[in-house]
């Protein structure tokens, strides 16, 4: 059985005040949760969650990671700092990074290599644009996002692994995959890593959905065998919201 895993990208939000505001809020709502619950949190927030986090079912994840060590990286963050602050989640290739800031699935490759390499557990990230969609690319897209980004990752590495399907046409946006539609595409991701990595680790690894998982269709989606939870954005950010994902089966 895949443990769930329900993890917010709060993306460039809540200063570190309010960011320990929220972790108190959420605190007692998910602490009887049956999924994993991680929250990837801005930087300046880590060190103010951490201690926030202490003591709850709360995981840490930081939303980027360097593929170098260190050095003249301006606005880069290194494993090490991360790991020194115990982060021990963090959110690799996300859409916004590929749109906004040139990431691409070489640059993808790097850091996940380097996240593995510092035993941080990566959330790694994939999925097609609307354009993408609507002209049927989403498998050849899909495919050249697994295959170039996870190149040369060991089979035993995807137990530290998870991905997350994100379709990009529906982030932020109110649309949203049909449950079959989402379980259907992370199935072809998963028959992805089966051919690769072998039916093993294919069946063992946890892959998320990442397009506008909310209250209202969490319990849905969940149901659908292929979906082992969600990265959740704009819904993270309230705490009633957030925990009515994580406690989706009691909906």
């Amino acid at each position: 059985m895949r443990k769930p895993i329900i993890a917010g990208n709060w993306k460039m939000n809540k200063t570190a005040a309010e960011a320990k505001a929220l972790i108190e809020e959420l605190k007692p709502l998910v602490a009887k949760s049956k999924p994993e619950v991680v929250v990837c949190v801005p930087y300046t927030d880590l060190w103010a969650v951490k201690e926030a986090i202490e003591g709850s079912k709360i995981h840490l994840g930081a939303e980027n990671v360097a593929w170098a060590d260190s050095g003249a990286f301006t606005g880069e963050i290194s494993a090490d700092m991360l790991k020194e602050i115990g982060v021990e989640y963090v959110i690799i290739g996300h859409s916004e990074r590929r749109q906004y800031f040139g990431e691409t699935d070489e640059s993808v490759n790097a850091r996940l290599k380097q996240a593995l390499k510092k035993e941080l557990k990566p959330i790694v990230c994939v999925g097609e644009t609307l354009t993408e969609r609507e002209k049927n690319r989403t498998k050849r897209v899909l495919k050249k996002q697994v295959l170039e980004g996870f190149k040369d990752i060991a089979a035993e590495d995807f137990a530290n692994i998870v991905i997350a399907y994100e379709p990009v046409w529906a982030i932020g946006t109110g649309k949203t995959a049909t449950a079959e539609d989402a379980n259907k595409t992370i199935g072809y991701i998963r028959s992805l890593v089966r051919k690769t990595w072998g039916a093993e680790v294919a069946k063992a690894l946890r892959i998320q959905y990442g397009g506008s998982m909310k209250p209202a269709n969490a319990k849905e989606l969940m149901a659908e065998r292929n979906i082992d939870g969600g990265l959740i954005g704009g819904a993270a950010l309230k705490a009633n919201d957030f925990a009515a994902i994580v406690n989706y089966k009691n909906a």
